[in-house]
């Protein structure tokens, strides 16, 4: 399909979030968190059961927003003349299954896939992550790459969690938010904190925060930091 046949209604959506995508995916090469061809970002198309994601092994200084691809919420592609990433299958599903997502980030960053392969939570122990995430940031399980078995294994990790990052054991952070631009500040924030928190093990034994702390702290955060209305945080 072409986005001539996309539904009616729907084509100035889809142009303006592949713009918004293809931008972002610039973020992760600025804040060193993907290598090579690894790693996406993908965005629901507001009001419309379609996402936007990058294609499959295209190098991030090739991608445009027309090499964006649409997908609908089974994976299946919409519009598009490349083949979508290899993760297509595990961000439908999210999609599918957590209707409040509207973004979905992966990337390989360094330290956050340390912690993956240890199979092993990154403890809440500074402000910034009580902040952003409100817990730790959770391990998933191990899952396979080509369907949507990591896509289940988000989900089930971060039904009822607060944390919008989850590590996929022995593979690395994927990153939720209410849109694109929010999932790709959560993949950041994720692995600045991965890597503090790394370095603060390796000068001793880190201090925990008070649950109730954690709380006040998150809910600043997401209610009265920052500016009013969509600039906030």
């Amino acid at each position: 399909m072409n986005a001539g046949s996309l539904p009616p209604g729907t084509a100035a959506a889809v142009a303006a979030l592949r713009e918004e995508v293809s931008a972002l995916h610039q973020e992760l090469v600025r804040y060193n968190l993907v290598v090579w061809t690894g790693g996406n970002v993908s965005g629901r198309v507001p009001g419309h059961d379609l996402f936007v994601i990058k294609p499959s092994g295209v190098p991030y200084d090739r991608l445009t927003a027309a090499s964006m691809i649409v997908c609908d919420l089974d994976g299946e592609v919409v519009d598009g003349d490349l083949s979508p990433s290899s993760d297509t299958a595990a961000h439908a599903y999210v999609y599918r299954h957590m209707p409040e997502v509207g973004g979905v980030v992966h990337t390989h960053s360094t330290y956050a896939c340390a912690w993956a392969a240890r199979g092993e939570p990154v403890p809440c122990v500074l402000t910034a992550m009580a902040d952003e995430f409100g817990a730790e940031i959770p391990v998933g399980p191990f899952a396979v790459i080509g369907d949507d078995s990591i896509g289940r294994g988000i989900v089930e990790t971060l039904a009822g969690h607060r944390s919008p990052a989850v590590l996929m054991q022995n593979h690395g952070p994927f990153t939720i938010g209410e849109d694109p631009r929010a999932a790709v500040k959560a993949a950041v924030m994720c692995e600045d904190v991965a890597r503090s928190v790394h370095i603060s093990r390796q000068l001793g034994r880190p201090l925990p925060i008070d649950p109730d702390a954690v709380d006040r702290l998150h809910d600043r955060y997401r209610n009265v930091y920052g500016q009013p209305g969509p600039s906030a945080q």
